[in-house]
């Protein structure tokens, strides 16, 4: 019998994202999907790390998500690993974010795929660009972080 997969768990994560931006708020927000794209998320066949969120007409869209189709769909189904997902969001959040990301320098970022008592939801961030040496600190921080446990592991010997 095959065994169901946390209702908690994480699908897949855009970890591209915090090296790249700052994140001013996260939401949750559901999404429209197909069936075979459901199967495909179970298998883990997606990437997460191109996408990006667009607006339209007062719509949130993700952009750039790639979920590859089993070998298994159906024959009278043509997958398409690209397809735009529409994301749904309250329309007062929606309003919200129209109103931060006409502000110069936000966008908005998936985070994450998840399960959420049996729905695919897509963690979303409100996000400012890093400059190039935000990047740097960002690398001199993980590495003094990898350091100091290298340190405190060997001490414990």
């Amino acid at each position: 019998m095959a065994k169901k997969p946390d209702p908690t768990a994480r699908i897949a994560d855009n970890k591209k994202a915090a090296y790249n931006y700052f994140f001013e708020e996260r939401y949750e927000a559901g999404m429209v999907l197909h069936g075979w794209e459901v199967k495909a998320l179970r298998e883990g066949k997606v990437q997460l790390t191109d996408g990006y969120v667009l607006i339209r007409e007062g719509e949130l869209f993700l952009l750039g998500c790639q979920i590859n189709a089993l070998k298994t769909a159906s024959t009278h189904v043509s997958p398409e690993a690209a397809r735009t997902k529409k994301l749904l969001l309250r329309k007062a959040d929606i309003e919200h974010l129209i109103g931060k990301v006409e502000q110069k320098g936000f966008t908005l970022v998936p985070l994450n795929l998840h399960w959420k008592n049996g729905f695919v939801k897509c963690e979303i961030a409100l996000a400012k660009g890093k400059a190039e040496h935000d990047k740097r600190d960002t690398i001199k921080d993980r590495e003094g972080k990898r350091e100091v446990e290298r340190a405190m592991k060997s001490r414990s010997r």
